[in-house]
C-alpha cells in the first residue's frame, strides 16, 4: 500500500490536471462557438437561413409547409438534411484523425472556402457546404470534464444554465451550471463580429470563417491528445 502523503500528492496532482483539462476545454469551446456564431450570422444576412441554427430553420420549416411554399419547404428540407450529414462526417472524420481536431478543422475551413467562393444566390450547393460544415463543427468538442456541451446552437447551453440556477437558489449546489454560459457568450460574440464582416465583404466573410477555423485546428496541436479524445465524442 503506497503512503498516504504519497496518495495525497496524486491526488493533488490529478485534479490540477483535471482544472486545467477544464479550463482549456472550456476556452476551445468558447472559439468554436465564436466560428459558429460569426458563420450564422454571415450567412443568415447574406441569404436569410440560418446556417447552424436548425432550431429556427425547422420553424422555418414548419411555417413554409402551412403556407404551402414549396420552394421554401424544399430548401429548409435540404439545410436541416445537410446539417445532419455534416454532423456525421464529423464523428467520421474525427475518427479517421485520431480523434484530433486538426484534420476536422481542415475540412470545415475547405467547405466555408467554397461557399464563400460560390455566390449562395445562384449556388444551392453553396449554402449547403456551409451547413455541412457547421454540422461538422459540433464533433469537435462533446464533453468538458464530463459536462455537455453545445457549439453551434446554445438554446440547451441557457435550460441548463436557468436549471443549474434555479436549484441554486433553492440552496443546492449543482455542478458545472455556469460554464453553460460560455458557449453562449462566444457564439453571441462570434454573431457581433460576423455581422459587422458581412456588412464589409458580404458573402466573401465567410473567407475570415475559414481562416479561423485554420487557426484553430493549428492551435489544437498545443492541446494534449489524451484531453481532445476526452473533448471528442467517445466511441
Amino acid at each position: 500500500m503506497l503512503p498516504v502523503p504519497f496518495r495525497k500528492s496524486g491526488n493533488a496532482v490529478h485534479l490540477r490536471v483535471r482544472a486545467w483539462r477544464g479550463r482549456v476545454g472550456l476556452g476551445l469551446v468558447a472559439s468554436l462557438s465564436v466560428l459558429a456564431g460569426m458563420t450564422d450570422a454571415i450567412g443568415f444576412l447574406a441569404t436569410g437561413d440560418f446556417i447552424s441554427f436548425m432550431s429556427g430553420n425547422t420553424t422555418r420549416l414548419a411555417v413554409a409547409i402551412g403556407e404551402g411554399n414549396l420552394q421554401s419547404v424544399v430548401r429548409l428540407v435540404g439545410a436541416v438534411l445537410a446539417f445532419v450529414v455534416g454532423n456525421a462526417l464529423g464523428i467520421m472524420i474525427g475518427r479517421w484523425g485520431g480523434q484530433r481536431a486538426l484534420p476536422l478543422m481542415l475540412w470545415i475551413a475547405g467547405l466555408l472556402c467554397a461557399a464563400a467562393l460560390v455566390p449562395f444566390d445562384s449556388r444551392a450547393p453553396a449554402m449547403l457546404a456551409a451547413i455541412v460544415a457547421m454540422g461538422m463543427l459540433n464533433a469537435a468538442v462533446e464533453q468538458v470534464n464530463g459536462l455537455p456541451v453545445g457549439l453551434t446552437y446554445v438554446t440547451g447551453a441557457l435550460s441548463r444554465f436557468g436549471r443549474g440556477l434555479g436549484r441554486w437558489l433553492l440552496g443546492e449546489r449543482p455542478s458545472g451550471w455556469r460554464v453553460q454560459l460560455v458557449p453562449w457568450t462566444g457564439m453571441l460574440s462570434g454573431a457581433v463580429i460576423g455581422a459587422l464582416l458581412e456588412a464589409r465583404f458580404g458573402i466573401m466573410a465567410l473567407l475570415f470563417s475559414a481562416g479561423f477555423s485554420v487557426v484553430l485546428g493549428l492551435v489544437s496541436l498545443k492541446i494534449p491528445r489524451r484531453w481532445q479524445r476526452d473533448y471528442m465524442p467517445r466511441k
